[in-house]
């Protein structure tokens, strides 16, 4: 019998160098809000998402090509653009047929990381694409490194619990010797039914619903399944795969 494909967790950006990324499908995980609005983007019928690292690039590049600039810096819109970083924006009558172009504190520049190191295959998950993210690491049998993009380095509980959550339901087709994924795991084995109700408890979550009010935002990015496609980077953009 051949040897299964490794699994591993990356809980922070910062550590994202000590894991070979050449020969794995990375994920980039990025619950509140980006990896969310990707999704909610490319289910309502976007044609591709375009993760930029910076708001000067996003109205350079939405211009050029007639797309949506978009981004956050700190939970807020960006200055200079008019849309943010909200997976409840890009409804289908207002994103189908056109091209996002997104900037956002965390996961875009963890996109970029995973790029920078010669990452092999990368797609974006998040709750609301956890099946699709799941269906894809099977079927690719390869291995997986799951990239949590944390906030400016630190850690962060969603990202992981989402990393939890994958583990749980593809751990049988892997290899995992891995501290970092069996924390996730555990943890949203714990929490898995209240995910809700354990938000509240979160760093972002009060830096989003304290500061904004964006509890809808909150709640939609911690329901499985709502914009169940896959994101897939080819050619400088998210598509769908």
């Amino acid at each position: 019998m051949s040897a299964k494909p490794s699994l591993h967790t990356s809980i922070s950006p910062a550590l994202l160098h000590l894991y070979d990324l050449s020969n794995s499908v990375v994920v980039i995980i990025d619950v509140f809000r980006a990896t969310s609005t990707i999704a909610s983007a490319l289910y309502n019928g976007a044609k591709s998402v375009i993760p930029v690292d910076s708001v000067a690039k996003a109205i350079e590049i939405s211009r050029r090509i007639d797309g949506i600039a978009a981004g956050e810096r700190d939970g807020m819109i960006a200055e200079g653009l008019s849309h943010g970083n909200s997976p409840l924006e890009y409804t289908r009558d207002f994103i189908e047929n056109k091209t996002l172009v997104l900037t956002t504190t965390n996961g875009t520049r963890l996109l970029q990381m995973a790029l920078d190191r010669n990452a092999d295959t990368i797609i974006s998950g998040s709750f609301p694409n956890l099946s699709a993210v799941c269906d894809f690491l099977v079927k690719e049998n390869k291995n997986v490194v799951l990239g949590c993009a944390g906030w400016k380095d630190r850690f962060n509980l969603e990202d992981t619990l989402f990393a939890g959550a994958v583990i749980h339901a593809v751990s049988r087709h892997f290899t995992i010797h891995c501290d970092s994924s069996l924390m996730a795991e555990t943890m949203y084995l714990k929490n898995k039914n209240k995910l809700t109700e354990f938000a509240p408890k979160l760093t972002h979550y009060h830096r989003l619903v304290e500061r904004f009010g964006l509890i809808e935002d909150i709640n939609f990015c911690l329901t499985p399944d709502v914009a169940n496609i896959l994101p897939l980077y080819k050619e400088g953009k998210l598509v769908t795969g």
